[in-house]
């Protein structure tokens, strides 16, 4: 018998919840565990650079991640955001290609690291794991329409609301006054999401919060009142 700590519990339930494991054996999860490396980042620290997304695959032990794409003059474009029991990299584990954009530290996280060697020769063999990849592959398409679909919006207004629907599809807690997006994201980050400057967020988001659209709570979380639906029905 295999005794393990709390934490090595802990840690295993977060690699079974991963899709791409959820079929291992016990036994397997174990093996894949301790494969990986885990690291402590702050929040804002660069995770991983645009050249070296090809050496390992990420998982999200605890915090989250948004992966940005950096313009010449600095500026970040938000690409998506991975929360605790997400993980990325691996297409880039396959292709041997890195990934065009930078990780960062949303919030202080737990990152765990498994290397390419280590991924090739324990899941690519697997047919189920293959079968997961695919899965994979077709939502990383799916997340990439929709920031497709988050630009074609002529004016900031719609592409605000875009962005804040899309926030509460992937973090959003139902709650008797609305949706809350459990995510923090400042102003300038949804202005990076929307291409958009951040003083036309800012003056926005204060305008649906007069016109109860949303609410602003404790800790800069935002609430989409149903008010925000039923802007949504007539186009914004």
């Amino acid at each position: 018998m295999i005794w393990k700590s709390a934490s090595q519990n802990k840690h295993d339930n977060i690699i079974r919840n991963i899709p791409l494991f959820s079929d291992l054996s016990d036994e397997e999860i174990v093996l894949i565990e301790n494969l990986i490396a885990k690291k402590t980042f702050v929040k804002d620290q660069i995770v991983l650079l645009e050249e070296e997304t090809s050496n390992y695959m990420y998982i999200v032990y605890a915090g989250k991640v948004r992966v940005v794409k950096q313009s010449t003059e600095g500026r970040e474009q938000i690409l998506t955001i991975h929360k605790k029991n997400e993980f990325f990299g691996e297409m880039s584990l396959l292709d041997g290609k890195t990934s065009p954009a930078t990780v960062v530290a949303h919030e202080d996280s737990v990152i765990g690291l498994l290397s390419k060697s280590d991924f090739e020769g324990h899941l690519l063999g697997r047919e189920k794991i293959r079968k997961k990849i695919i899965e994979l592959l077709c939502a990383n398409l799916r997340e990439s329409w929709t920031m497709i679909k988050i630009l074609s919006f002529d004016t900031a207004e719609q592409r605000i609301m875009a962005v804040l629907d899309r926030m509460q599809e992937l973090y959003g807690l139902v709650d008797d006054r609305g949706v809350i997006i459990n995510v923090k994201l400042t102003h300038q980050q949804i202005a990076n999401y929307a291409s958009v400057t951040r003083e036309t967020v800012s003056r926005t988001l204060k305008r649906f919060e007069n016109e109860e659209i949303i609410q602003v709570l404790d800790g800069k979380k935002i609430l989409l009142t149903t008010m925000f639906y039923e802007r949504q029905k007539t186009g914004g």
